[in-house]
């Protein structure tokens, strides 16, 4: 290898890509097309990026396996980036498995990393775990440690184990101090901000105030009946009851659990629930149907007693109960959590967005429809180009993004 394709890598390495490019703007010879396409990625041109990690895959000879195993995963982490989330999970794997061959251990740990921010990114938290559990850190230079301990950290803030998370980043940040690298070291420090950030409400005997993600831990460890609208359960520290396809039921519970220990008015029950403004005979019976079937689900839990005036929680296990909201609800809850994803900076398309959230891509569009409506998501480009983002929504968490410079050398 060159010279100049030798002083881009290390430029590359430094979180230089303006020095990288320096050296082999005007070369079109495989690796120096590579290089380009990961330097433009650093400056954040992400189309160009991928047209040249792929013409350097396309330009490498068939010998050349790590080099064409190296573009794979550039171009994998792009498609992270830009939150195409349909990109190749078996291509990613083929070329691991091809660095691990050839014994390039520290870019298959990153392919790694990609393939765990991938599966974090859609929920598939077990399957993140077992797949990171195969890693050792400890060979991995500075750079490569910062972003295995950032996933690391991912994984326990969405296992709400903030201690560890805590604890990761710290490990996280000594090792970006030791790699030098300003973008890395702005990665963890946003990082650490989620720990830092409300990430939910409390609302109990009729006040609200926001929590920690530490606090949201010790809430949910608690002997409070929690009705957690952001996951749209009903749960104490022993017993968890799902209302996820149950949005009437849990509208229910919901009402009653922010009235506890008082009683809510059939009226009001009929509002939330139903959305009617004028009762009649017919809405006040499905009511008690309704009523009841609360009453079946959440039977290890409370009890719902009528009351003169309507209906009441009696929880039979503990004595409080509390309300787990969103940090914010200007929107209907099914928006928030669309809008928990876009608090991110990054442009989501809708498809990305329904496998992420795990539902259908017509009920994702509804919602960014609404949103967009409200002034809160803006469209950039049409048909299938078409995507979705907005500036950091205040009062959200975001979601664990981790792009990392990929350097061949």
């Amino acid at each position: 290898m060159d010279s100049l394709i030798t002083a881009a890598a290390h430029a590359l390495a430094a979180g230089d890509p303006l020095g990288a490019l320096k050296r082999v703007a005007l070369r079109d010879d495989a690796p120096a097309l590579a290089l380009r396409g990961i330097a433009m990625a650093q400056l954040g041109d992400l189309v160009r990026a991928k047209a040249l990690l792929r013409r350097a895959a396309r330009a490498f000879s068939p010998k050349e396996a790590v080099a064409r195993a190296r573009c794979v995963v550039a171009e994998a982490e792009i498609a992270l980036v830009s939150r195409d989330l349909g990109w190749s999970a078996k291509a990613l794997d083929s070329a691991r498995a091809t660095l691990e061959e050839h014994g390039d251990r520290v870019n298959a740990a990153h392919a790694r990393h990609l393939e765990v921010r991938r599966l974090l990114l859609i929920g598939r938290i077990d399957e993140a775990e077992r797949t990171l559990a195969g890693l050792d850190p400890s060979p991995f230079p500075p750079a490569s440690r910062t972003a295995y301990e950032l996933v690391v950290a991912g994984i326990a803030m969405r296992r709400l184990r903030t201690k560890a998370a805590r604890a990761a980043l710290a490990r996280a940040e000594h090792a970006a101090r030791l790699a030098r690298i300003p973008a890395l070291t702005a990665e963890v420090e946003n990082a650490s901000l989620v720990l830092n950030t409300p990430a939910a409400r409390l609302i109990a005997r009729g006040e609200a105030r926001p929590l920690l993600l530490e606090q949201v831990e010790a809430l949910l460890a608690s002997n409070a009946l929690v009705v957690d609208a952001c996951r749209r359960v009903v749960r104490d520290a022993r017993t968890v009851v799902s209302l996820a396809t149950r949005p009437v039921l849990f509208a229910l519970a919901r009402a009653l659990a922010e009235a506890w220990p008082g009683d809510v008015p059939r009226d009001v029950l009929l509002a939330r629930a139903f959305g009617a403004k004028l009762a009649d005979e017919s809405h006040r019976a499905r009511l008690r149907v309704e009523v009841g079937r609360l009453r079946r689900e959440l039977r290890t839990l409370a009890g719902v007693s009528a009351t003169k005036r309507g209906f009441a929680l009696a929880p039979r296990r503990v004595r409080e109960v509390v309300v787990l909201a969103w940090p914010v609800e200007e929107h209907a809850e099914e928006h928030a959590a669309v809008l928990a994803f876009l608090a991110d900076g990054e442009s989501w398309s809708s498809s990305a967005l329904a496998l992420a959230l795990g539902a259908s891509q017509r009920t994702v569009q509804r919602a960014l429809e609404s949103l967009a409506a409200a002034g809160r998501v803006q469209p950039l480009g049409r048909g299938r180009a078409r995507r979705w983002m907005t500036p950091p929504v205040l009062g959200f968490t975001t979601t664990l993004l981790l792009p990392a410079s990929l350097p061949i050398d």
